[in-house]
């Protein structure tokens, strides 16, 4: 095959797969804290720093939510 034709083949297929429609491509329905859930439990490098992470998160949004319910509640 020679490059001319290789090259309009390549362009024709770029085309071609830019005017896919939208319902045919995948979308997650997963939301970033269920993903991030989810490489926190698996077996990965730095999978454990990830689940710390989301640990001191919750914590600090538990005493977030104290604090605030004791200030409406003095």
């Amino acid at each position: 095959m020679s490059k001319r034709r290789f090259a309009i083949t390549a362009a024709l297929l770029t085309l071609l797969g830019g005017c896919a429609k939208e319902s045919e491509q995948t979308t997650s329905t997963l939301s970033q804290r269920e993903k991030d859930s989810i490489l926190a439990n698996s077996q990965i490098p730095g999978a454990r720093a990830v689940k710390k992470t989301l640990t001191t998160a919750d914590s600090a949004a538990a005493r977030q939510a104290r604090i605030d319910s004791a200030q409406q509640n003095p």
